[in-house]
C-alpha cells in the first residue's frame, strides 16, 4: 500500500470542509427528523457520508496508495473477519447486557413490531407466515452476507477520509495507538450534531442525555477504529475497513430487542454502542494495541 503523504495545510482544509459540510446536514437531517420525517433524514444522513470523501477531494489529498485494486491472495481470512466479527461482537455485547439486565429483553419484539408497522412490512410478514423469530433469523443471515457488501459503497465514502486519510497522518504525527485513538475521537465527535439535536444511536431519553451519548459513542469510535485500521493495515486496501463499516452498520439486531420501558438504559446497551455492551469491543481493541506493541 502506498503511503498517502498530507501536509498540514491539506490537513486544515480537510478538517474544515469534512466538518462543516457534513455539521450542516446533520442539523438539516435532526431538523426533519424532529419533524417526523425519517426519510428525508435518513437520506440526508447517508449524503453526510460521503463528506469525508469530499473533504479529501477538496483539500486535494491523494487517491493513489489508498489501496483501490485489492489483492487478496493470502489475506482472504480478512474477508471473513470483516464481515463476521461486528456480528459476534454484537452479539457476545448483547448477551453481556442483558446478563446484567435480564428482564429487559422483550420477547414480543415491541420496537420492532412497532417500526415494521409504520413501514408496512409487518403486514407483508404476517401474510406470508413469517413469525418475528423467523424475520430476525433471516436480517441475521443478511446482515452477516451480502448487506455489508451493500453497505460498503456507502461507508466508503467514511472511510476514503477517516482511514485512507486521516489515520496515516495522524500516525505519522502521534504515533500509530495514539494517531488511532485521536482519529477515532475525531470519528465521533463528527457524528455529535445530529446525536445531541436529533438523538441519533442512542434517542433522547437515555440516562445522562444528550451529554453522556456523545462522549460514550467517542470511546466506542475510537475502538472501532483501531479494528478498521487494523485491517486496512493487514489487507492494504480500502475496500476491507470499509466492508467492516458496512458490517457494523447492518448488524443491528440488539438495538431492537430491548422492552420500551428500558430506552433510558440505551446508553448501556443492547446495541454495541452502549458501555456494557461494548465491552467486548474494547477487549478486542485492547488485543490488538498490546500485540502491537510486543511486535
Amino acid at each position: 500500500m502506498g503511503k498517502t503523504i498530507i501536509n498540514r495545510k491539506q490537513f486544515a482544509i480537510y478538517m474544515i470542509a469534512t466538518f462543516g459540510l457534513a455539521w450542516i446536514l446533520e442539523i438539516i437531517a435532526s431538523i426533519y427528523s424532529n419533524n417526523g420525517n425519517q426519510l428525508a433524514f435518513s437520506v440526508i444522513i447517508m449524503i453526510a457520508m460521503f463528506m469525508p470523501f469530499l473533504g479529501v477531494l477538496i483539500a486535494r489529498i491523494p487517491l493513489k496508495g489508498m489501496g483501490w485494486v485489492p489483492h487478496l491472495k493470502g489475506r482472504i481470512k480478512y474477508v471473513f473477519f470483516a464481515l463476521w466479527v461486528p456480528a459476534l461482537l454484537s452479539i457476545f455485547g448483547g448477551v453481556l447486557f442483558f446478563a446484567f439486565f435480564p428482564d429487559a429483553f422483550d420477547s414480543e419484539f415491541l420496537i420492532l413490531r412497532g417500526i415494521l408497522e409504520e413501514t408496512g412490512e409487518l403486514q407483508q410478514l404476517e401474510a406470508q407466515g413469517l413469525t418475528m423469530p423467523m424475520y430476525l433469523l433471516i436480517t441475521t443471515i443478511q446482515a452477516v452476507t451480502y448487506a455489508p457488501f451493500v453497505s460498503m459503497f456507502v461507508t466508503l465514502g467514511e472511510e476514503v477520509g477517516w482511514r485512507g486519510a486521516l489515520y496515516p497522518y495522524l500516525k505519522e504525527k502521534l504515533g500509530v495507538t495514539k494517531g488511532r485513538i485521536v482519529g477515532g475521537a475525531i470519528w465521533g465527535f463528527w457524528h455529535w450534531p445530529v446525536m445531541i439535536f436529533a438523538g441519533y444511536e442512542y434517542g433522547k431519553e437515555y440516562i445522562g442525555a444528550p451529554v453522556l451519548g456523545p462522549i460514550v459513542f467517542c470511546i466506542c469510535t475510537v475502538m472501532m477504529g483501531i479494528l478498521f485500521d487494523y485491517l486496512y493495515e493487514k489487507t492494504e486496501t480500502i475496500w476491507l475497513p470499509s466492508l467492516m463499516h458496512g458490517a457494523t452498520n447492518a448488524f443491528t439486531i440488539f438495538a431492537y430487542l430491548s422492552k420500551p420501558e428500558y430506552a433510558d438504559k440505551a446508553i448501556l446497551g443492547p446495541a454495541y454502542i452502549g458501555i456494557i455492551s461494548m465491552i467486548p469491543l474494547i477487549v478486542m481493541a485492547v488485543i490488538i494495541c498490546v500485540k502491537r506493541k510486543r511486535n
